[in-house]
């Protein structure tokens, strides 16, 4: 399912559907139809965040199928950071399988090589992309030094992280040059499909957790997803 399917089935879920009615026992009736009691575990794993341990973090995505065909990010998302990735090294943090980056690579009007990083990355990805460097790790704990890329970019993720200040600080510790992040413009109910723990209804929501945010950055709405783009003080080039 492309992003923009999902971006139109979110949009009568969590704007039409009043939560009164959205948080109703018979609503998550209807979404068991569709993942089963798998509904029951994300609604636990989202009160129980506060405390939730490792393997538990991971077995509820394990058991989480996927929605997205190949990206989690719409056509005119991918269309933006292409315009906006600068020259030089570009890291893409939880990189997934790759499909950025290949996007990146075929179509940004820019000469630069790609790093990706999440907490795995299978086989099949590394020999697709044999141009890109990979490694494995948490966005809270970037193995990179200070000041190490020219373009990093974050898509998808932070909605995920337990520690999104932390996560927040690592993306700007090894960004020398443009920092470009994209998350869900979401509103939190009692259950849903995702098992994200932050939710972002609007753009003040997530400058929020960018604090402190330059004056020059950009935030904007791309469909139901907010772009944000910052310089480093390093500047940039394209």
């Amino acid at each position: 399912m492309k992003r923009e399917t999902t971006n139109r089935i979110r949009y009568v879920l969590e704007e039409l559907i009043p939560p009164v009615i959205r948080d109703l026992t018979p609503m998550r009736w209807l979404f068991r139809l569709y993942w089963g009691r798998l509904v029951d575990d994300l609604a636990t794993f989202k009160a129980n965040i506060h405390h939730v341990t490792d393997e538990e973090y991971g077995d509820i995505y394990a058991r989480l199928p996927r929605i997205q065909d190949e990206t989690d990010n719409s056509t005119a998302c991918l269309t933006r950071i292409a315009k906006d990735v600068t020259r030089g090294e570009v890291l893409d943090v939880g990189c997934g399988a790759a499909y950025l980056i290949g996007y990146l690579q075929n179509s940004a009007d820019v000469k630069a090589s790609y790093t990706g990083i999440d907490v795995f990355i299978d086989d099949g990805t590394r020999k697709r992309f044999p141009d890109a460097a990979f490694q494995e790790a948490q966005v809270e704990a970037l193995p990179f030094a200070d000041n190490a890329f020219d373009t990093v970019i974050c898509t998808h993720v932070l909605e995920h992280v337990l520690d999104l200040r932390v996560a927040i600080a690592e993306l700007r510790r090894v960004c020398r040059g443009r920092l470009i992040v994209v998350v869900p413009r979401e509103r939190e109910y009692l259950f849903g499909f995702n098992p994200h723990i932050h939710f972002f209804p609007y753009k003040h929501s997530f400058l929020r957790q960018m604090i402190p945010v330059p004056a020059d950055a950009i935030s904007e709405n791309i469909g139901r997803d907010i772009y944000y783009r910052e310089d480093m003080e390093e500047g940039t080039s394209n």
